[in-house]
């Protein structure tokens, strides 16, 4: 009876902020260190050029470790029917981690605590993805997606902040991250938990007509989109230097920033009316179309003025898709028992595209630049769309 009350009045409004809060705790968490800190270690250590041959082995060694211990920590978090002594113990450790990269003096040393990093964070992450589907109806699931949009922009922020200038030291800097890390995920850690929301088996059968298949769809669905957006940001710089050779770095990243900003209430616009209006599917369905728009308009563009328009269509479209799409699997896995598990298996579609991206660019690039590759990646966006399609025909 507590699981249906709760079901129908929601989940409590402060639990679903400090839920945000401490997702963007998680992205706030990596952001900064994988796109600048670690970089800037890096480079420190092994100057430039030898650098990026450590960098692309420390992020692929960092890929691996972060994909068996989501599976890993959200499987045991469900064996042991409980998240958050995992959170916490993840939260710690990775904080700890963290504060050690500044002392690490060598490539063995720096590997070794990447991974263990990547293990401890996701010891905190896998629990915490899980504990959304534990406690927030389908109901509110559109607008779990569009709260959980603030993430990324606000990881970006925290990029910004502890890179400013003369601000601190390198050692100070991780220090930072670490207290923003933990000032966002406490909160919810010390929230009183409203009642589970997982409804019966027959109601959830009910709900889906081909569970397996609509799994399979979603998951999918992420993968195609995944590829498009981490080949697109992995060489956005080259490719608007191919449009206007004035385009500085500083510049492509804040338009990027600017897209995530953008994307945030419009995600939650999106998430909002889906669930007034009984639609999960979709603003999923529209996004995927709308990448792929993007990127088809990205391959025709002529000029900075048309690919700044092209890339902002893209990038705001992906955006709100991956947001929405994180929310929205938690509706359709079959077994709540096993969700930390299967949260696991649908973050592989965050790990698979970078094994992916560098063929499909170096067979794409060299025979047709640029504009070859966008339109290869507009068709898998197009793919996207499509296995969503079904899905949205059946609400």
């Amino acid at each position: 009876m507590a699981e249906a009350e709760a079901a129908q009045s929601g989940a409590p409004r402060r639990f679903l902020l400090l839920y945000a809060l401490a997702w963007a705790g998680a992205a706030i968490a990596y952001v900064p260190f994988l796109t600048i800190l670690l970089p800037v270690k890096v480079e420190g250590l092994a100057g430039t050029s030898i650098g990026i041959d450590w960098l692309a082995w420390l992020s692929f060694g960092g890929a691996l470790a972060a994909s068996a211990g989501h599976l890993l920590f959200g499987w045991l978090s469900d064996l042991t029917g409980r998240r958050r002594p995992w959170i916490a113990t993840g939260l710690v450790l990775s904080c700890l981690l963290l504060l050690a990269m500044g002392q690490a003096s060598s490539w063995a040393g720096l590997l070794g605590l990447i991974v263990a990093w990547q293990l401890a964070l996701n010891m905190m992450m896998a629990p915490l993805a899980a504990l959304a589907g534990d406690h927030v109806p389908d109901s509110q699931k559109g607008l779990l997606g569009g709260l959980l949009a603030f993430a990324p922009g606000l990881g970006a922020l925290s990029g910004a902040l502890v890179t400013w200038p003369d601000l601190m030291s390198p050692q100070g800097r991780l220090a930072l991250v670490a207290a923003l890390v933990a000032g966002a995920v406490l909160p919810l850690l010390l929230l009183p938990l409203p009642a589970r929301t997982d409804p019966a088996p027959q109601a959830r059968s009910a709900a889906l007509v081909h569970p397996g298949a609509t799994v399979r769809r979603m998951w999918l669905a992420r993968l195609a989109l995944q590829i498009a957006e981490a080949t697109m940001f992995a060489y956005l710089y080259f490719w608007f230097v191919t449009v206007d050779a004035s385009m500085t770095d500083n510049r492509v990243a804040g338009l990027f920033a600017a897209t995530l900003v953008v994307s945030a209430p419009v995600a939650l616009a999106a998430g909002r009316w889906a669930d007034r209006h009984g639609q999960p599917f979709r603003p999923l369905l529209l996004a995927a179309l709308g990448a792929c728009v993007g990127l088809a308009a990205m391959a025709l563009a002529q000029g900075l003025a048309a690919a700044v328009a092209a890339f902002a269509v893209f990038s705001l479209a992906s955006a709100v898709f991956l947001a929405l799409h994180s929310a929205q699997t938690l509706r359709v896995l079959p077994r709540p028992e096993r969700r930390g598990r299967d949260l696991g298996l649908f973050n592989l579609t965050n790990t698979i595209p970078s094994l992916i991206m560098p063929w499909l660019t170096i067979g794409l690039v060299p025979r047709f630049g640029f504009s070859g590759l966008f339109v290869a990646l507009a068709l898998l966006c197009l793919i996207s769309a499509l296995m969503l399609a079904s899905l949205s025909r059946r609400e």
